[in-house]
């Protein structure tokens, strides 16, 4: 596939959102913890700004960047997290 649909998106953001908020609930680093949450809260704000625009490309790449900090976090130990279906952890 070639272009980002609307029904990609809600998917995408259905899986980081989740992510998210499991991350927020199992911070395992505080000053860290902290850091990544501002992070990828800021950038799942620019995908709904993107997405408001219109601009599902840039929404799409800025919930794979929220991702990338939320799987981040879990691979480092910031986030105590067990779940590989939404991060790329072992269970």
């Amino acid at each position: 596939m070639d272009r980002i649909t609307d029904e990609k998106l809600r998917k995408y953001f259905s899986i980081t959102e989740e992510a998210y908020e499991m991350a927020k609930l199992n911070v395992s680093d505080k000053e860290k913890g902290e850091d990544f949450l501002d992070m990828i809260s800021r950038y799942i704000s620019d995908a709904k700004h993107f997405e408001s625009k219109g601009d599902l490309v840039d929404a799409f790449a800025a919930l794979n960047y929220a991702h990338g900090w939320l799987d981040a976090g879990a691979r480092s130990g910031v986030f105590d997290v067990h779940d590989s279906r939404l991060f790329t952890v072992d269970d």
